[in-house]
């Protein structure tokens, strides 16, 4: 007699080895089945109440700060009846005095931002550097060293220098080793970031320009050179600051870090937004 092929075997007449293997599939298939039912629908606790499935866990918030590249503060791009005059050194100081009620920021100092402005318009017009970055730039510097613009007397100089901290290594601080002799920072050992702007004395070297073009020295501590001497800086590497990426590279020039010009950033669409129009 033809025996009939395993396969149809009953299960009482298949080997015991084939029986254990198929209870085992069994159950891992109905362990699988109730995995699925679980995270799919949910599970039914006694008496009828059912768990909802497990959601993924949300996303975090997006950053609300301005991120590098991707925005120009478009307040700062003021509009040329809100830029400071040009052509008279008396619409200057009156366009001063009016946006200093506004932003709390000193007329003398505004002035020496308007000036840098002006000047930067008429030598590398193709920058559009406006004086609501500079301002801002002032007033992170400002927060960052606990000095205040007030300081500022009407000849432009601080009334007493004001320098950094001391860029030693310290927890927290960049090792940057003496540059200038301590001529511009005390520190004939390390260096320290000189001005109302904050500009190290290797960086002031390469850029300081005299805002009146009298001839004399440059001077940090005096707010016009500081201001005049920034806007070089960042009008320097030939990027339009009307773009993302220029302003943002302009910024990165003067400070690499990220969190400082999205300071800079905020401030600087907070002046421009309290000026008067």
């Amino acid at each position: 007699m033809v025996e009939p092929p395993v396969d149809v075997l009953p299960p009482s007449s298949q080997p015991p080895a084939r029986r254990l293997l198929g209870r085992i599939a069994l159950t891992v298939g109905l362990i699988l089945t109730a995995l699925i039912l679980i995270l799919t629908v949910g599970v039914t606790r006694p008496g009828g109440e059912q768990t909802a499935a497990p959601t993924p866990a949300p996303l975090p918030p997006p950053d609300p700060r301005p991120q590098p590249g991707a925005a120009v503060p478009h307040a700062a791009l003021a509009a040329p009846e809100d830029r400071p005059k040009i052509s008279d050194q008396v619409e200057l100081e009156a366009w001063a005095a009016k946006v200093a009620a506004q932003s709390q920021v000193p007329a003398r100092v505004l002035a020496a931002y308007g000036r840098a402005e002006m000047w930067m318009r008429s030598q590398k017009s193709g920058c559009h550097l406006t004086w609501p970055t500079l301002a801002g730039i002032g007033r992170v510097e400002a927060q960052r060293g606990n000095f205040t613009a007030v300081v500022i007397g009407a000849d432009g100089r601080a009334a007493l220098p004001i320098t950094g901290p001391v860029l030693d290594g310290s927890p927290g601080v960049p090792s940057v080793p003496d540059s200038d002799g301590g001529r511009l920072d005390g520190d004939p050992h390390w260096d320290r970031a000189v001005g109302p702007l904050q500009i190290l004395p290797s960086t002031w070297e390469r850029w300081a320009a005299r805002a009146d073009g009298d001839g004399a020295r440059p001077d940090p501590q005096n707010i016009d050179d500081s201001a005049f001497t920034a806007a070089r800086i960042l009008c320097g590497s030939g990027d339009d600051l009307a773009t993302p990426a220029g302003w943002w590279k302009a910024l990165f020039a003067y400070n690499g870090a990220t969190a400082y010009g999205q300071d800079v950033f905020i401030a600087a669409d907070a002046f421009a937004a309290a000026s008067p129009p």
